[in-house]
């Protein structure tokens, strides 16, 4: 779809709040959208708000078990349980 890929830029760009804006429509006019989902936990996590990306990718995951959201959702929580150690540790 044509808007997807224009959305998709839009996240690459770093134009979040317009690819977010977007995206809540096209979920507004079709709550059962996975790829929707997928792409706006994709702004969120670029703007670090982790908590709204893993409930994006859980509900795009929950809809589509064999999409892509499932990986997505646990990349993100390998990234937020990863700690340098020895940051904390000199």
């Amino acid at each position: 779809m044509f808007l997807f890929e224009e959305i998709k830029e839009l996240i690459s760009d770093n134009k979040l709040e317009l690819a977010i804006s977007k995206l809540n429509a096209v979920i507004e006019a079709n709550p059962q959208n996975d790829e929707a989902y997928l792409l706006r936990g994709h702004a969120y996590r670029k703007q670090e708000n982790w908590k709204r990306a893993l409930s994006d990718y859980a509900t795009a995951r929950n809809i589509n078990p064999a999409g892509d959201a499932a990986i997505a959702y646990e990349s993100t929580v390998e990234i937020l349980n990863f700690y340098n150690t020895d940051l904390y540790n000199p």
